[in-house]
């Protein structure tokens, strides 16, 4: 069954099975069959169900357990199964045969790593663009949620065949940034002994502080008899760079790599702003009032108009926002996922409204993710020991270390909040999920290379998989065959929190194999079988890993 999921070998059956039967005149139905198939959370009640025989009884108004009956019957002859019962109403449940399985082990010996990726790239192109921080200030453990989410969900993609681009959006433009550059200004006069009204508005961070120092570290007082705008603007590029080179050390502490990162000046400098408002004023989608240029958002569901162009000239962050995904859809991706905060949920509406303004000539999905509180020790904390002020990702990062924030971000699905226990992550016990995860990954290297020591090997295709037969076998086989279905899935769905879960499935079904099966034994051809079967494991558990961007130990 080489390069087949499991999951769509059966519901092929199942759809030929049914073609026969109407065939044949068993089954007196022509409409078509959206198959579902789902694994049973009680293992008594298979590896698989379908309740397609109840969604063909209702259609011909006959007993679903007849209909059952009528394809299990079909497909009993089939290698992939062992058993397959009636349950209830009509549901069907099939086990799958020991053959399947070892089919399933075959493909891992020979595709490795690249076991459950798609070979065949698929049509199209994605741009991701996630974290998208402004680059006045350090990033908050938030920002490190959606680059985790960003990032895992690029590499998911890309195994599931798709042709994918990652992308920073720098927000380098606007009036954010003029108050960043005043503010170093005034920390500068400050830290020189010159008495400074601050502005009212400024950023107030121990990190303007610790940039103005930094400045008078390096250059004293040569800009001290400068005006403050003079000296604002030439601290605001300094500063500017120096948050933004940060920034990138820190995520690249993360492993997170972009393959593109925008300047929002680029919009402004180059013209390119101005001309996407001309293109939209020529399709008609803009109109005029009280001085500002509207963009006619309520025209694609948007519950208002929202301005482009503000009375005084100066283009609004929406506006931006508008020209930046004309570039996009420009450069020819079919397909923009933004990750987003929370704090942009309102902003979903217009954006999507603006993309159909542009010609709907790309498909525009949003990811809006929950923000993330953490604890530690049962108290939630706010502050940072060291500031006073929130804690940073980068402090979270030099606490835990990457593997764990990496992993505990992305264990909930974005749309709920995640609660981050400091303790918990720091632990080498079972109760932290990425230390049992990895510790199932050194456990499988260490017994390899002990094994080798008594000259007993991982054999590949040739090992005598026919003498895996004891339950803990089984299920682990089981969890190893279902790594594409799980894969597509999550890419499908862009859920990158499936591959934590999967992970620490598969991570407990080996330690209770391990625990209930001897892998070095007396039997030579049972031996290399096992071993065979863990290294399978470790192979898709270092997949799993890398997907989700955490290291795969050999030693613990």
């Amino acid at each position: 069954m080489k390069g087949i999921r499991i999951k769509n070998k059966i519901i092929d059956l199942i759809n030929g099975s049914v073609d026969d039967l109407r065939k044949s005149g068993k089954i007196e139905w022509e409409g078509s069959l959206e198959i579902e198939l789902e694994q049973p959370k009680d293992k008594a009640h298979g590896d698989w169900s379908t309740n397609s025989a109840l969604i063909i009884a209702s259609k011909l108004k006959k007993n679903p357990r007849e209909i059952a009956e009528i394809i299990a019957g079909d497909l009993s002859e089939s290698e992939l199964f062992k058993k397959i019962e009636i349950a209830g109403p009509g549901f069907i449940n099939f086990w799958l045969s020991e053959s399947s399985l070892y089919d399933s082990l075959k493909e891992i010996c020979v595709k490795k790593e690249r076991y459950g990726h798609v070979a065949d790239e698929k049509t199209g192109k994605i741009q991701v663009e996630f974290v998208s921080a402004n680059p006045v200030g350090p990033m908050h453990v938030g920002h490190g949620r959606w680059a985790a989410v960003g990032d895992s969900l690029v590499r998911l993609l890309r195994a599931a065949g798709y042709n994918v681009e990652s992308e920073f959006y720098i927000n380098d433009f606007g009036n954010q940034m003029k108050i960043f550059g005043h503010s170093v200004a005034a920390r500068y006069q400050e830290g020189l002994g010159r008495e400074i009204e601050f502005p009212d508005e400024g950023y107030q961070g121990h990190y303007v502080k610790e940039i103005a120092k930094e400045i008078i570290d390096k250059d004293g007082d040569r800009f001290l008899d400068m005006s403050i705008e003079e000296q604002a603007e030439i601290f605001l590029e300094r500063a500017y760079h120096q948050v933004l080179d940060h920034l990138k050390s820190i995520l690249n502490g993360m492993d997170v790599h972009f393959d593109k990162w925008f300047s929002e000046r680029e919009l402004h400098n180059s013209g390119y702003m101005e001309k996407t408002f001309e293109q939209l004023k020529e399709t008609g989608h803009t109109y005029e009032d009280e001085g500002a240029l509207w963009l006619k958002t309520t025209e694609y569901g948007d519950d208002k108009d929202r301005v482009l162009v503000r009375a005084n000239g100066e283009p609004t962050y929406f506006g931006a926002d508008v020209a930046y995904h004309r570039d996009k859809i420009e450069r020819g991706f079919t397909k923009i996922i933004d990750i987003w905060g929370a704090d942009h949920h309102g902003y979903v509406g217009r954006m999507k409204a603006a993309i159909s303004a542009l010609g709907d000539r790309s498909s525009l999905e949003i990811i809006i993710g929950q923000l993330v509180n953490l604890y530690s020790g049962g108290r939630q904390i706010r502050m940072s020991k060291r500031t006073g002020e929130m804690v940073t990702l980068e402090e979270l990062l030099n606490e835990v270390g990457k593997d764990p924030v990496r992993y505990f971000f992305l264990m909930r699905s974005t749309d709920t909040p995640l609660d981050f226990d400091i303790e918990l992550a720091k632990s080498e016990t079972s109760e932290n999920p990425v230390y049992y995860v990895q510790y199932a990954h050194a456990r499988i290297c260490s017994i390899i290379k002990n094994a080798e020591k008594n000259h007993l090997f991982v054999v590949g295709e040739r090992a005598q998989f026919h003498l895996l037969k004891e339950e803990p076998e089984i299920s682990l086989m089981i969890v190893l065959a279902n790594w594409p279905m799980v894969l597509a899935k999550a890419a499908e769905k862009r859920r990158p929190y499936r591959l934590t879960k999967y992970a620490e499935e598969l991570a407990s079904n080996f330690h209770h194999f391990y625990h209930e099966c001897r892998v070095i034994n007396d039997d030579k051809g049972l031996s290399e079988a096992r071993l065979t079967l863990i290294d399978c494991t470790r192979i898709v558990l270092a997949n799993v890993l890398y997907l989700i961007g955490v290291s795969s130990p050999e030693t613990m």
